[in-house]
């Protein structure tokens, strides 16, 4: 990643450029969703699977949030509810272990137990507070722009203890999700930036890094996994403490 060579007065100079503001993608990059997700499915599905062990749950946790997100793309394009989406997952995951969750009452219970355990279970990653201070000491202005709706990830942000992130754009923001250009330009709008002096940064290799650079700004890739991609030729970190040094 590159390095700063000049920061002062709410302008940065790095290796790719200027940068005046911040947005970032929320989910598994300002948050451990994958972490809440697979906590709250574990607790309310353990009387369904008494005896799985942990690589069960893994496993299961595995189906629930990689293997099924074909179904949170037919929400995004507008043919399920968000909720109907999480019950698909929910039953692919069971089903994968033999479990069929029934229609009726057992699915609303199991999906009504979900919604109420998981929000409780998101926590901002370790390295989010101490990269928000360096930008706010810095005055560099930031925001997120997510997949999914505003209000919904208004609600998970001020629960996690981010209340500070307050420009925000869902995808209910313009009707339209990343990659579409415009949910990008839309946050670097509510910070008063220009697209090419805006750093965004996310955990999605595609839609993140990809879709923002296309959209005219600086992407990055968050790639806490450290997954390969070879043909992959942005700019990537593995932790936000990477970007710290950029704002000092």
């Amino acid at each position: 990643m590159a390095v700063a060579s000049f920061a002062a007065g709410g302008i940065l100079e790095t290796r790719v450029g200027t940068v005046r503001g911040v947005l970032f993608d929320i989910d598994d990059t300002l948050v451990d969703l994958e972490y809440s997700m697979t906590t709250a499915l574990r607790e309310v599905s353990e009387h369904l699977l008494p005896g799985l062990d942990q690589s069960g749950w893994e496993r299961f946790g595995r189906i629930f949030t990689h293997e099924t997100t074909h179904y949170y793309d037919q929400y995004l394009a507008g043919e399920l509810t968000f909720n109907e989406q999480r019950l698909l997952r929910g039953r692919a995951a069971l089903g994968h272990f033999g479990i069929e969750l029934a229609d009726g009452e057992e699915s609303h219970q199991w999906l009504s137990a979900y919604i109420q355990k998981q929000p409780s279970y998101v926590k901002p990653f370790p390295d989010v507070l101490p990269l928000l201070d360096v930008l706010d000491r810095a005055g560099i202005p930031y925001g997120a722009v997510s997949n999914n709706v505003h209000d919904y990830q208004r609600a998970k942000l001020d629960g996690a203890g981010l209340e500070r992130v307050a420009h925000l754009v869902g995808t209910d923001t313009l009707g339209v999700a990343k990659p579409n250009p415009a949910i990008y330009l839309e946050g670097v709008r509510l910070l008063g930036t220009a697209p090419s002096e805006t750093l965004y940064v996310g955990d999605n290799m595609l839609l993140d890094a990809e879709g923002s650079t296309a959209a005219g700004l600086q992407g990055v890739w968050l790639n806490r996994n450290a997954e390969t991609a070879a043909h992959f030729s942005g700019a990537a970190v593995s932790t936000l403490a990477e970007l710290v040094p950029l704002f000092h």
